[in-house]
């Protein structure tokens, strides 16, 4: 067992972190092999695919795959790796094929995995076995209402079983869709940044962060006419509505709050126009009719950035935006962001939901150049984690009951669960 990296003192109200954790090599491959590896990790939407042999290919926990559905259908995770040699199989980042061909030496595999043709297979031996050679997969592959994810782990528990309390916020983001089907909205945004993966975990749910590094989104919404009500006097908050940290299970957790922001799917604001009132009093009525008023508030009046441990996050804010991210080092990470919306969303509802999306979360938008910017600087300044070692993560841990989403809570939920998968003691 090593050594802790956190220093988690209830009875003080006491938690440290240590530095070393965001700025090692070392420790980013015990992560590989603790985390990554034995975690379930999130690879992709049905919606993506909704033709047969249609695919995509990424990168997922560092591996190349294919998420591709076969000719009847089904749903599958490929390792991108020719079973000859070790090339990439599948040189296009999506599309629509029935086999996909390694361009070294022409091996061929079906939608499937299944190797079809082997150039020259005559000048093998009898005991060559074609079955023998499809294209290795993930050792589970599951999904939950359209998320699917890969565990190499076979011994894992459930994909459903992991999830924990996850699933009833998931939950809530479908409810969204009178049918209960979403979908990955065309078009994905991509960046990196200058920064150690864990830092976007944090960034991801830390409210506390909100009126400093985004206060020209604060105003840009006040001189929009949204009306931000100073949070109460002595109440914690810093937000004009209330929120709290949620703890979910297995290292998962969530923000829970009362909307402000307004939200595409009934929430109006100045910002959407009174042109927009009628649709949006309409989507709300149908939610009212299909979940009852009290599920109805819910979905429609709170919003929520919800964490599925390691590396998943679905913000489900001024819009919903599926984002995963994944270590290139100690001090790099990519970051994949999709936006997801109702399969029967009008065009107009559309148009509203995207531009929020895009306004807050998007590369160009509000929120996303600051917390780049804000991760970065963190990075930069980890230079002095030997002589400085320690981040205070305590907020919150001096009250009782109830934890707010401004409270270091949440973070605290990570870093434990982080803590114990790589087998430290607290």
């Amino acid at each position: 067992m090593s050594a802790s990296y956190i220093i988690d003192d209830r009875e003080k109200k006491t938690f440290l972190l240590d530095r070393e954790v965001l700025v090692s090599e070392d420790i980013l491959r015990r992560e590989m092999a603790n985390i990554f590896s034995r975690c379930w990790i999130y690879v992709g939407h049905a919606s993506e695919l909704k033709k047969p042999g249609d695919f995509v290919s990424r990168k997922v926990a560092g591996r190349p795959v294919i998420f591709v559905r076969d000719g009847k259908g089904a749903y599958h995770c490929l390792f991108n790796t020719c079973r000859h040699r070790g090339a990439i199989v599948c040189t296009q980042r999506e599309g629509n094929a029935r086999r996909f061909m390694c361009i070294y030496h022409g091996w061929t595999y079906n939608n499937d995995g299944s190797l079809a043709r082997v150039p020259g297979d005559d000048a093998y031996a009898e005991t060559f076995d074609k079955s023998e050679f499809g294209l290795r997969r993930p050792a589970r592959f599951e999904e939950y209402r359209g998320f699917w994810f890969m565990n190499l782990d076979k011994d894992a528990p459930s994909l459903v079983d992991y999830l924990a309390g996850a699933k009833d916020y998931i939950d809530l983001v479908i409810d969204q869709s009178p049918s209960g089907q979403m979908e990955i909205i065309a078009g994905v945004q991509e960046y990196d940044v200058a920064a150690n993966w864990k830092l976007m975990v944090e960034n991801s749910v830390d409210d506390y962060h909100l009126p400093s590094t985004h206060s020209t989104w604060l105003n840009f919404m006040a001189n929009s006419g949204v009306k931000l009500e100073p949070p109460p006097k002595d109440s914690g908050q810093v937000l004009p509505t209330k929120g709290l940290a949620v703890e979910l299970g297995n290292g998962h957790f969530t923000t829970d709050n009362v909307n402000f922001r307004g939200r595409p799917v009934c929430k109006w604001i100045p910002l959407y126009g009174d042109a927009a009132k009628p649709e949006m009093d309409a989507i709300r009525a149908e939610l009212v009719q299909r979940l009852g008023a009290e599920r109805a508030t819910r979905v429609a009046d709170t919003n929520r950035n919800l964490v599925i441990f390691p590396n998943l996050v679905i913000n489900d804010g001024s819009s919903v935006t599926v984002r995963t991210f994944y270590p290139e080092g100690a001090h790099k990470m990519h970051v994949t962001a999709w936006a997801l919306g109702p399969v029967e969303e009008s065009e107009s509802a559309r148009a509203r939901r995207l531009d929020a999306f895009l306004t807050f979360y998007g590369p160009g938008g509000f929120a996303t150049p600051d917390d780049v910017e804000a991760l970065e600087l963190v990075q930069q300044g980890l230079a002095n984690w030997q002589d400085d070692r320690w981040s205070e993560m305590s907020r919150g841990m001096g009250k009782e009951g109830e934890q707010l989403n401004s409270d270091e809570h949440h973070l605290r939920i990570f870093w434990r669960r982080w803590n114990e998968l790589m087998g430290a003691r607290a």
